[in-house]
């Protein structure tokens, strides 16, 4: 295939942020554009017809990514979509007010209805728990753990197919995903049973994954900051060091006010 063609085939666009500041997976082999069509098929477009977009309307989504200008699809470019991530469609919200989701009081209820393997469910509450609380921390939201499986926010480990129209994909690949507030399963969390969850670096760490998880049930879209908790590709930090962002706090607190507001605006 000559130069040309493959360059004719590979310009595209994305709406996928730059993920190159901290360690990534061994490249993997490219793999052409029907990897492209259906990475982007969950992520960023409703129809696989959608990468046929005239070429202006695709220049806008390549931005954030193509920092060099080429608009080619090489590996560096592959590689980042191989990173584990959060499995909500960037860029869009999935609720039925998408311009403003959130939950319209202060006091929420949050359950854990299952269990990773290999965890007791003491430290998985714990782990919850302490995620919950930082985005508590910043904000005037209240949150009761409770056995119901009626609760706020309800948060679980799946595998695979689980029924919400958003398989998971086995070990690595999609981690978790989340519902929005105002949206048909709104409040629940998924966690992909099939991954090594920890309390440490190995495998993916539960923490920081549901502190981003959370943060989508309490109505935060996806970052395309690779500083923010809420930037869809998953990355370790120090649990200990960890703390939000200017931009986490400032996006939460848009939505409910600081942690000594009187009401929910």
């Amino acid at each position: 295939m000559s130069v040309c063609i493959k360059t004719a085939i590979f310009k595209f666009t994305v709406f996928l942020p730059v993920c190159l500041a901290f360690p990534v997976p061994p490249a993997t082999k490219f793999e052409g554009w029907d990897f492209v069509k259906d990475y982007f098929h969950p992520f960023f477009l409703m129809k696989k017809e959608s990468p046929l977009l005239a070429y202006e309307e695709k220049t806008k989504f390549t931005q954030p990514i193509d920092q060099n200008g080429t608009g080619l699809l090489d590996e560096k470019i592959v590689t980042v979509m191989h990173q584990p991530r959060c499995g909500v469609p960037d860029g869009i919200h999935h609720s039925t007010n998408p311009g403003r989701p959130k939950w319209n009081k202060s006091s929420l209820t949050y359950s854990i209805i299952n269990y990773p393997y290999g965890m007791r469910p003491s430290t998985v509450s714990g782990i919850i728990g302490g995620a919950i609380s930082i985005w508590s921390s910043v904000t005037p939201l209240m949150f009761q753990q409770v056995e119901s499986q009626d609760a706020d926010i309800e948060l679980s480990f799946r595998k695979r197919a689980h029924g919400d129209g958003w398989s998971f994909d086995g070990p690595g690949g999609i981690l978790g995903h989340a519902f929005l507030p105002d949206s048909q399963s709104q409040g629940a969390v998924h966690f992909d049973k099939d991954e090594h969850w920890s309390t440490s670096n190995r495998g993916f760490n539960l923490f920081l994954v549901s502190i981003h998880e959370i943060g989508h049930s309490l109505g935060l879209p996806h970052s395309t900051n690779r500083n923010s908790i809420m930037y869809p590709t998953y990355w370790y930090q120090n649990p200990k060091k960890f703390h939000l962002s200017d931009e986490d706090i400032q996006r939460i607190q848009q939505l409910y006010g600081g942690k000594y507001s009187s009401a929910i605006p």
